[in-house]
Order: structure tokens, then sequence, then C-alpha cells
């Protein structure tokens, strides 16, 4: 594909926090790589929302997105995504709102479902420091290749684990997510008519939020199967994130149900952002050797009773060939589906997974011990895409072409 024909690349970060590191390391280290991005020319950033994982940093996208939009020129901020499970769609709004005041035309506001205890079904905001979807969630097909790219079975997770269970009700209780969303339709409908000004509820009663009305952020939805989220994000006519890097088994149906919802609404047609987790070093030997600690940390994800671990210096990690065949099983899925390589590579295998999703725009997500191993994947990954550098690069907003509003 010619360098430009492809789509436009942005990021999720999730401040990953390195073992022997700390969380204001990882944070700082979070703003320091997005002035990278803003100069290499990435179109957006991203912060995910999780709690009490020892490795993720990133647990207040509002806050990072602001820290990050003070220190760049260009690059669009926001949330991959805010989980209605913990903030109520009023206050991130008001969030958002407040920041595209002072920075419009670069502001997104991503909202997401997050998982309840194994026996609820609800669909995962992007990033790693829950488990992946529920089974139910899951098609049918086992492993194939779709023109070229390869779609995994779903990972042999347990809904009954009594222990991830009981990880999600303490992680609930110290949070204190007493909130009781209501549909997500709702929900959504709350922040759109907030900003149109025109909300009111049932009983006639009207409401206005000041930071809210007229602000100037893009409205996105997080979604991680073909259940709710894809569906009402394309009956009201916003654009999704599928989550590949995280649930590549079901991106494919997630993709299609957003597309046969899609009614013309914010957008005039539907707008795609695919996910991807990337690790790219000068040759193909180094990249592996960087990628080794990655089959750890989604095993402590999937089976840990913390969640997500500091991640593991390459040298500790755990020998893929050492591992018993239900750990390989269980992470097989991400592990073989995260584009490792040298450049050239990595960009074929990114050009077909966004040929086979048709994404207009690709979200990639890295994660290494060292910080700067990852700076360097994203250098190197800019050059070879052909991403334009910040001198180049189109002004902020101008991806509203492309996500065009209907009068």
């Amino acid at each position: 594909m010619p360098e430009n024909l492809r789509v436009p690349l942005s990021v999720l970060d999730l401040a990953v926090v390195p073992a022997g590191g700390t969380g204001t390391q990882a944070v700082r280290a979070a703003v320091d790589l997005a002035v990278d991005l803003d100069r290499l020319g990435y179109h957006r950033v991203w912060y995910a929302e999780h709690h009490l994982s020892p490795g993720v940093g990133s647990a207040s996208p509002a806050v990072l997105a602001a820290a990050v939009a003070a220190r760049t020129e260009r690059i669009r901020v926001g949330s991959g995504a805010v989980l209605l499970s913990t903030t109520s769609p009023l206050v991130a709004a008001e969030q958002f709102g407040t920041l595209a005041a002072l920075h419009p035309g670069r502001v997104d506001l991503g909202l997401g479902r997050a998982f309840t205890p194994p026996g609820g079904t609800k669909d995962a905001a992007l990033g790693d420091a829950a488990p992946a979807a529920p089974p139910a969630a899951r098609p049918a097909a086992g492993p194939r290749v779709v023109d070229g790219l390869y779609v995994p079975g779903a990972p042999p997770i347990d809904g009954s684990d009594s222990v991830l269970r009981e990880r999600l009700l303490a992680q609930k209780r110290v949070v204190g997510a007493s909130r009781t969303p209501a549909a997500f339709r709702d929900e959504l409908g709350l922040v759109l008519g907030l900003r149109a000004g025109d909300y009111a509820e049932a009983d006639g009663t009207r409401h206005v939020a000041p930071p809210v009305e007229g602000a100037d952020f893009d409205l996105w939805v997080l979604a991680s199967s073909a259940g709710e989220s894809a569906r009402v994000a394309g009956e009201l006519g916003l654009p999704i994130a599928a989550n590949f890097h995280v649930s590549p088994a079901t991106t494919l149906d997630t993709i299609a149900a957003y597309r046969a919802a899609f009614r013309p609404g914010v957008l005039d047609r539907p707008y795609v952002v695919v996910s991807a987790d990337v690790l790219v070093a000068g040759t193909t030997a180094e990249a592996r050797a960087l990628a080794a600690p990655f089959a750890d940390w989604v095993l402590s994800i999937r089976r840990g009773i913390a969640g997500a671990i500091a991640y593991p210096r390459p040298v500790d990690a755990v020998p893929w060939e050492e591992r018993d065949a239900d750990e390989r099983a269980l992470v097989a899925d991400r592990v073989d589906t995260r584009v490792v390589g040298a450049p050239a590579d990595v960009v074929a295998r990114l050009e077909t997974l966004q040929r086979v999703t048709g994404a207009d725009e690709l979200l990639i997500t890295t994660a290494t011990h060292d910080p700067a191993d990852a700076r360097r994947s994203f250098a190197l990954l800019a050059e070879a895409w052909g991403v334009a550098p910040a001198a180049e690069a189109p002004p902020a907003g101008a991806d509203r072409a492309a996500l065009t509003l209907v009068p």
C-alpha cells in the first residue's frame, strides 16, 4: 500500500509500570512519550482507565489527557475509555468538556462499559487490566485466517473462576463503584443531549451543564464484542474503537455489528478505529527478545490474583516452550496476534489488519519494560508507516473531514 494511502496511526497508552519502577515514573514517562508522538505525527493519544493493577499507571484519563494537551501542540488527546461503571457520563462529559474549552479541536471522550464479576456480560473498554470478554460474547468460529489475517479462537477463560471473581469484587469494593449504570444508549444520549443543550428527563425536567453545552469534543464508543456497545454506537451514528489487541477473536464480529446497525447521526458514515498491540525494533530477533515478557503480563491479567503485574524484565520472562499447555492456551490469542518484528514486517501485518477490518485508523499500544524501547518502537513505526512529522501534519481538527457531522 502506498504511504500516502495508509490510514492514520494513533496510540493507546496504559502508562505501563515496569518491574522495579513506580507509578510516578510511569505517568511521567507517558507524558514524555506523548511529546514524542506529537512530534512524530501520530494522530491521537488515548489513556485507559484501570484501577488497582500493579502494572498499569493510567487510572485517570482526564487528568493525563489534560497534562499531555498542555505539553503538546497538535495531537488529539482523550480516553480509551472512561468506564461508566465507575464514572457517570455527566462527570466524564464535564471533565472532557472543560478540557475541550482549553484545547478546542483536540479532545476525544471515549466511553466504555467495564466488566462485572463473572456472571455479568458487559463489553470491556480498551485496555489491559481486565480479562477478555466473557465466553457468551464470543463467536462460534474457531481459529481461522480471513484474507491473510489470523483470527484466533476464544481463550478458555473460566467464567466461574473463583479467583477472578474475587479479584473483581475486591476491586469494586475499594474503587467504590456503587453507581448502577443506565441503559448504554441512555448514557450516551445524556452526553449528546447536554452538549446540544436540549437534555430533559422523561418527566420533562431539563438540565444544563455549562462545561458540556457546545463542547468541542468528539464522542466515541469502545467495544470488544458484537453486543450492545457496537449496536448502539451504530444506531447513534457515533465512531467506534474495536478492541483487537485484547479481544482479537471478536473484532470482526464487533465491526460487522456496528456497520449493520449504523444510521447517520453524529456522523454521516461509519468510522472505525481498530487497536493493535505492536512492538518494533531494528531486527526481528531484537523485537522478539523485548517481547518475551508479554505472555507473563497477559497471564497475570487473565489468571492473577492482583491483575496486571508490573511489566517484567525480558531476562525474567518464562520461555514459551517451558509453559504448560493450559497457560499457553490461555494467552495464545494475544501472543499470536501481537505484531512484533522489524519495521517492514510490522507494516505488512498492520496493512493486512487494516485491509481486512476496513479500519479508518489504527490505534497502536506498546508495552515494554524499558520506556525507551517503547519510544523507539513508536519512532520506527512512524518512519516505516510514513506518518507525517508534526511540521507536515494536518492541523488539529482536520479529522473532521472524515468525521463529517450531519447538519
